[in-house]
């Protein structure tokens, strides 16, 4: 049981690391376009991403399939900007339940593609046991980390959108903009090969 808590906060830990932030930017923009109302909606979007998140760590660790790390970094970082761009390109919209299967589908490929980046740090990082139970253990760690960044997106935004008084369409094209911005660098900088 040790170790199943250790993966949990191995996991927690390593997912709000300022010094790897891609996973971070990526909930920032995931949550942006929704308040608190549509809590349910983005507690299943979290969830679905986690499921993506355990299914590619489980076919790493078990040896399914191999990745490069490179070419991996280069997709996350690129699930980053296909979600920042969809938010500018929507921001007028209100999230509606239209789509919302594909929304989903969507969501677990890139919660699969995160997974794939956070294999080998799990790899590196876990220690000896059950490879089961670790993976549970760290997907735990991920998800509650995830519904922390949630809570935070949703209390900034709120003080954002009633405190300070942006529109809802303001308030997502600075917040999308700025992270789109601190990623397309980050993508030039990628060595894909």
């Amino acid at each position: 049981m040790s170790e199943f808590w250790f993966n949990i906060q191995l996991a927690f830990k390593h997912v709000l690391d300022l010094n790897a932030y891609d996973h971070v930017l990526f909930f920032i923009l995931l949550t942006l376009v929704y308040n608190a109302n549509h809590w349910k909606r983005v507690l299943i979007l979290v969830t679905i991403f986690t499921l993506g998140h355990t299914i590619s760590m489980f076919l790493v660790t078990y040896g399914a399939i191999s990745v490069n790390r490179n070419l991996i970094e280069f997709m996350i970082l690129a699930t980053i900007l296909v979600t920042g761009i969809f938010n500018v390109m929507r921001a007028n919209k209100t999230p509606s339940n239209s789509g919302i299967s594909i929304f989903y589908v969507v969501t677990l490929i890139f919660g699969i593609v995160h997974g794939l980046g956070f294999s080998s740090f799990f790899k590196m990082s876990s220690g000896f046991g059950s490879k089961f139970l670790s993976i549970i253990g760290f997907s735990l760690g991920v998800e509650v980390a995830q519904i922390l960044i949630v809570l935070i997106v949703f209390i900034i935004s709120f003080i954002a959108l009633t405190v300070l008084r942006f529109s809802k369409r303001d308030w997502i094209l600075v917040v999308s903009s700025i992270v789109i911005g601190m990623v397309i660098p980050m993508l030039m900088a990628n060595k894909i090969w």
